[in-house]
C-alpha cells in the first residue's frame, strides 16, 4: 500500500530528520516526506524499527536512512548529524517527534477525593505520590528531546533557503488533560519553545511551527484509549463526546497540515504558528 498524500509538494533535493520516526504518528509524517522527493532520516532509539519504516520508504522509491539515536544524547545526536551529513547531506526540515509520557508522572484518578486523603487505597496514586523522576523523565523527553535535536540540526539551517522546524506538540499544550500533568505541561512547553525559536531563527531563515494532534490511537495511549477486547474505555468515551466529528484521528490526517508546514512555497511566512489537528476537540466547549 503506497503512503497517502492529499496533495503533492515538491520537496526534491530536501533532507528531512525525523526524531521519533518510527513511531505511529511520525513514521507516516516520514514515509509522506520521502513520497513528496525529500531524503528522511529516521532517527529512534530501537535501529530495527527505524529501518523498517527506511524499508517502506525505499519500497516506494524513495531515499531514506536509519540512525539509532536517543533525542537526550546530545554526543549521540552530533554522530547522528555526521552521518546524515556524509549520506543524505545537511538538513533542511527537522521534525521534532520524539515523546512520550511515564505511569510515574500520572495520577490513577482524574480528581483528588477526600478519601484519598483520609484512606488511600493500594496502587492508587495520587497528586501527592507523583514520582518526582518520572515527571523529570516527562518534561527531558518531550522539552528536551525538542531543543537538543534543533541546537544540533539547526546549526546546518541557518542562513539556508527553505529550511524548517515542525514540532509536534499537543492538544494538551492548549487545555490539560486529566491524570497527565507531567506530559500536558511538557507539551505546553513545547508550544512556547516553537514561538520562541520561530522569533529567535527569524534573522538566519529558519522557520518553526508546530501540529498538535488531536487524539490518535498510537501503541503508547492505547491501554488508556481500549479495553483488552478493543472496546473503548470510559476516558476514550469522554474524549469522543467532546470532539465534535466523534472519532479518533488517522495517522494520515495529519499528512495534508504537515506538507503546508514543509513546503517554503506554501507557507512562505506562516511562522510560530501550533496548527491544531484534532476533529474540533478544541473549540467544543461540552455544551
Amino acid at each position: 500500500m503506497r503512503t497517502y498524500l492529499p496533495f503533492k509538494v515538491d520537496l526534491s533535493g530536501k533532507v528531512a530528520v525525523v526524531t521519533g520516526g518510527s513511531g505511529v504518528l511520525c513514521s507516516v509524517m516520514a514515509k509522506s516526506l520521502a513520497a513528496c522527493g525529500a531524503a528522511v532520516a529516521v532517527l529512534g532509539r530501537r535501529l530495527e524499527a527505524a529501518q523498517a519504516v527506511v524499508d517502506e520508504i525505499v519500497a516506494e522509491g524513495g531515499k531514506g536512512l536509519a540512525v539509532s539515536v536517543n533525542v537526550l544524547d546530545k554526543a549521540g545526536l552530533e554522530a547522528a548529524r555526521e552521518t546524515i551529513n556524509r549520506e543524505l547531506g545537511p538538513c533542511d526540515i527537522l521534525i521534532n517527534g520524539a515523546g512520550g509520557n511515564n505511569p510515574k508522572g500520572t495520577t490513577s484518578k482524574e480528581y483528588l477525593f477526600p478519601e484519598d486523603l483520609e484512606a488511600k487505597a493500594e496502587g492508587v496514586a495520587t497528586f501527592f505520590d507523583l514520582d518526582p523522576e518520572g515527571i523529570r523523565y516527562v518534561l527531558d523527553l518531550n522539552f528536551l528531546g525538542a531543543l537538543l535535536p534543533t541546537q544540533v540540526f539547526a546549526a546546518d539551517m541557518a542562513n539556508k533557503p527553505g529550511t524548517t522546524v515542525i514540532n509536534v506538540s499537543s492538544m494538551n499544550a492548549f487545555r490539560p488533560l486529566t491524570k497527565i500533568p507531567a506530559y500536558s505541561a511538557a507539551k505546553a512547553a513545547v508550544s512556547n519553545l516553537t514561538q520562541w525559536l520561530a522569533v529567535h531563527f527569524s534573522p538566519v531563515g529558519i522557520r518553526v511551527n508546530a501540529i498538535a494532534p488531536g487524539f490518535f490511537l498510537t501503541e503508547q495511549n492505547r491501554t488508556l484509549l481500549t479495553n483488552p477486547d478493543g472496546s473503548l474505555t470510559p476516558r476514550s468515551e469522554k474524549i469522543l463526546g467532546h470532539t465534535p466529528m466523534g472519532r479518533f484521528g488517522k495517522p494520515e490526517e495529519l499528512t495534508g497540515a504537515l506538507l503546508w508546514l514543509a513546503d517554503e512555497k506554501s507557507s512562505a511566512f506562516v511562522n510560530g504558528v501550533v496548527v491544531p489537528v484534532d476533529g474540533g476537540f478544541a473549540a467544543y466547549s461540552g455544551v
